[in-house]
């Protein structure tokens, strides 16, 4: 008997294939994340090596190697996701606005940062992540973000969650856009509220620098004579690894 294993697939990993699902009949119906891996790059040796360099998440969360994991869950094969090199209106605290959000609509900066100003919080800071338009030499035209969405959206979560273990009465709100993002448009706002400066300064920066280690999302840049899909670019990429 042959077990039927569906992989979403994402980014370039979805272009490579021509597919934005993956379906593979095994003789087992589990296995560990590792030993998916190396079916699928004996399966499809031309890709072993960008294979080897993704992650498999199940039921929307990271998996490790050793990690067992059966045909039945929900099964995504994640490549490394985009990196850098290096009002008057009511707090969302205080209304149902959820407080992390991806979208593919334009941005409204203060919306999010309505969401975060609390009387607890002195101090509020804004990331605003906008398309440039030189890159390395080369003239990007626009940019095209692709998200694992609902994964994305509890991986910022996750985010929030860290940073108000780490500062107390922080708070965090994180929207990204997906689709097209031309020049000089928004495509990425965190808002981040602690009760101190000092304290605000170090969470928003420890903010942008986990989205892009842990949230899948994938960015595309869209060149004049050209486009790629961009990944991780800040070393290995290991999303399991524990925040630093």
């Amino acid at each position: 008997m042959t077990y039927t294993w569906k992989l979403q697939l994402f980014a370039g990993l979805a272009q490579r294939f021509n597919s934005e699902q993956l379906k593979v009949e095994l003789d087992e119906q589990q296995l560990t994340c590792g030993e998916l891996k190396q079916a699928l790059q004996e399966r499809y040796p031309e890709h072993a090596l960008l294979l080897k360099s993704c992650y498999v998440a199940a039921n929307q969360a990271y998996c490790k190697d050793d990690q067992l994991i059966a045909a039945a869950d929900e099964l995504a094969l994640l490549p490394p996701v985009s990196g850098g090199q290096t009002s008057n209106e009511p707090a969302a605290a205080l209304t149902h606005e959820p407080k992390f959000v991806i979208t593919d609509q334009p941005i409204n900066v203060e919306a999010v940062m309505n969401k975060v100003i609390t009387p607890a919080c002195g101090a509020t800071l804004l990331f605003v992540g906008t398309t440039r338009e030189f890159t390395e030499g080369l003239r990007t035209v626009s940019l095209h973000y692709e998200a694992y969405e609902p994964m994305a959206v509890k991986t910022m979560q996750q985010i929030g969650d860290e940073i108000a273990e780490r500062w107390q009465d922080a708070e965090v709100a994180i929207t990204h856009r997906v689709g097209k993002v031309d020049l000089a448009e928004i495509s990425v706002v965190i808002a981040v509220a602690t009760a101190r400066r000092a304290d605000c300064y170090e969470a928003s920066r420890y903010a942008i620098e986990r989205l892009k280690q842990i949230v899948p999302i994938w960015k595309k840049e869209i060149w004049e004579d050209g486009s790629e899909w961009k990944g991780h670019q800040l070393g290995p990429w290991d999303p399991t690894a524990p925040a630093e």
